[in-house]
């Protein structure tokens, strides 16, 4: 066992049966391409190398990589941060979508999710299964006019089917994380084409309007209407954030951008 790194946000895994719970959340093929982020001492590797025959390992610690390359040399070790992976390279250089799996560092949870939404969106990422923060996972599928309901929630519903599928004690993580965690997986390719927007501007209308998420519409917006010369529909003006359904954002993004609804 290697001494986990505080900076790298290591919690070992250490429970064979959550182990198998979560490799089993993948639909993926045999032959599919699997994705591991993070295997740090390989908790689920030996187990996704037992189910699939294409098994690429992200792992950004040296002492963690030479585990798996000892013990999996069938694996394929990238040597490098997962924010700094080239998604649509590697499903490129794989020749099929890929399937994600790993185990999320907390302090990058959020910009690893918004990376593989991207992913998703471009047909790079086929699926995710992934472990987080439970109260991550459960903005991910909030609803509307709830307290966990935000830009995270309209992120994820927009380009994603996501499911939680069942929570994680602290206590089989060695150390011990302060809070408990959840499997959550997340399906690409599956949502209503009338979700689909310009990402880069439905992004940016959700953060500008959750960002004073107390304000109704007509005053949370007002910098962004005003730069774009539109006025908001005052059934939409007096509404505050929470109130919009991730559809209802980008039927608004589609509005403030002169593009026509989705019929």
């Amino acid at each position: 066992m290697i001494r986990p790194i505080k900076r790298l946000g290591q919690n070992f895994l250490q429970d064979p049966n959550t182990a198998r719970n979560i490799v089993a959340g993948l639909v993926a093929k045999r032959g599919d391409p699997v994705v591991e982020i993070g295997p740090g001492t390989g908790a689920l590797t030996g187990l996704l190398t037992d189910a699939f025959d294409r098994v690429t390992a992200i792992e950004v610690d040296e002492r963690a990589a030479e585990i798996i390359e000892d013990l999996w040399p069938a694996v394929d070790i990238r040597r490098m941060d997962i924010l700094d992976v080239d998604w649509q390279a590697l499903r490129k250089e794989l020749e099929a979508p890929l399937h994600v799996i790993g185990n999320l560092p907390y302090y990058i949870t959020t910009p690893i999710l918004f990376d593989l939404l991207d992913a998703g969106a471009d047909g790079d990422v086929k699926e995710a299964v992934m472990m987080m923060q439970y109260e991550v996972a459960e903005r991910l599928i909030a609803q509307p006019r709830t307290k966990q309901y935000g830009i995270l929630s309209v992120a994820v519903q927009q380009a994603a089917r996501a499911e939680i599928l069942f929570p994680v004690s602290r206590n089989v993580f060695f150390p011990k994380p302060d809070v408990r965690s959840a499997v959550v997986r997340l399906t690409f390719g599956e949502q209503d084409p009338a979700l689909h927007v310009d990402t880069a501007h439905l992004r940016m209308v959700v953060r500008t309007a959750f960002n004073q998420r107390r304000k109704t519409l007509r005053n949370s917006l007002q910098a962004l209407t005003g730069s774009l010369g539109r006025e908001l529909p005052e059934d939409v003006a007096s509404k505050r954030a929470e109130e919009l359904s991730p559809s209802d954002f980008v039927t608004l993004t589609r509005y403030l951008h002169g593009m026509p609804p989705r019929p």
